[in-house]
């Protein structure tokens, strides 16, 4: 029988996943590092668990024996997805997570060949961001013959967090990138851009997003540079081992999440697609588990792969109330 393990199923996104994971009819065993959250989640739902570390590769393998899907929830994905990867690929198992950070897709181009070479598919960011401004770089990119570059911009409105502010923190880093020619080269960070998100122009600045991997692997434009505005409370200050686990699901449903794609042919003509959707939060669950489901249906290929790749660019549409528009 197929079944998906969801590691950090205990964690704030982790536990929605779980929930529209099971509401979905998906078979899930739940896995982390904290085996009294486990337990606890386990007795409630009636689900089978597993309790590991990922220091000890045996000890990993004996934990992924019948998994057919590893959704890796666990952040910062600094610390978890070489190790996941690297056992997916070593047991042939389908890896997926919800990284907005660097590291897992870095990891799935550099373990793209052996994945290949074992059938298994890497598909880091299947919900979040990656999965909303690849389909909207899609809907953009065929709209002009030639495109040579594109601009992305995400409104993030609402709190974060405390996993996601602890992974943004622990992966700052002074340099901003952008990609040119095809080429990630640094950016002055100072540098803003204003965007309208529907309710007129927002500063945004420069940032170094996942994208900038997913969006040239998706569409090959050689011009990609990616912007944020943050319309909520800002980033958390102090101890953020305080915060509470997430914005509770009233404040997800007033925080609504906006994205603009502007690209650019060779001759200078330009078309501008807006996304407009439900808080980053609740379309990250909802996307991973939809994607674990298709997945375990039989949709997948080896090799590192884009959700706008797998599930075409209508895939951030089936979301939730999700909605792109040309501007």
């Amino acid at each position: 029988m197929k079944t998906m393990m969801i590691y950090g199923a205990t964690g704030y996104t982790g536990s929605m996943i779980v929930q529209h994971a099971l509401d979905s009819g998906i078979p899930v065993t739940i896995a982390g590092r904290s085996e009294d959250k486990l337990v606890a989640m386990a007795s409630e739902l009636n689900l089978p668990y597993k309790v590991f570390s990922l220091e000890n590769p045996s000890e990993i393998d004996e934990a992924l024996a019948n998994v057919t899907v590893l959704l890796n929830c666990a952040g910062p994905f600094a610390y978890t997805a070489d190790a996941l990867i690297n056992a997916a690929v070593r047991n042939k198992i389908h890896y997926l997570d919800i990284a907005a950070e660097q590291d897992s897709y870095r990891l799935a181009e550099a373990y793209e060949e052996d994945a290949s070479a074992a059938g298994v598919m890497l598909l880091p960011g299947c919900g979040g961001s990656v999965a909303m401004l690849g389909c909207l770089a899609v809907h953009a990119a065929e709209r002009i013959k030639y495109p040579v570059s594109i601009s992305l911009a995400l409104n993030v409105a609402g709190s974060m967090s405390r996993g996601s502010a602890v992974s943004a923190m622990e992966n700052l880093s002074p340099e901003c990138l952008i990609r040119l020619n095809g080429q990630l080269v640094p950016k002055d960070p100072g540098e803003l851009r204003s965007f309208d998100f529907g309710s007129g122009a927002r500063e945004c600045f420069p940032v170094t997003l996942p994208d900038l991997v997913t969006v040239w692997k998706t569409t090959g434009i050689p011009d990609i540079s990616t912007f944020v505005h943050v319309s909520g409370i800002g980033f958390p200050q102090g101890d953020l081992s305080t915060l509470p686990d997430g914005p509770s699901a009233k404040e997800r449903e007033s925080s609504r999440y906006q994205a603009v794609a502007e690209i650019v042919d060779a001759e200078g003509k330009t078309v501008q697609m807006l996304l407009d959707t439900v808080n980053g939060y609740s379309f990250t669950a909802i996307a991973a588990a939809e994607a674990a489901r298709r997945v375990l249906a039989g949709d997948a290929k080896p090799g590192f792969q884009t959700p706008a790749d797998l599930f075409g660019k209508h895939f951030a549409e089936t979301i939730a109330d999700t909605r792109i528009t040309q501007l």
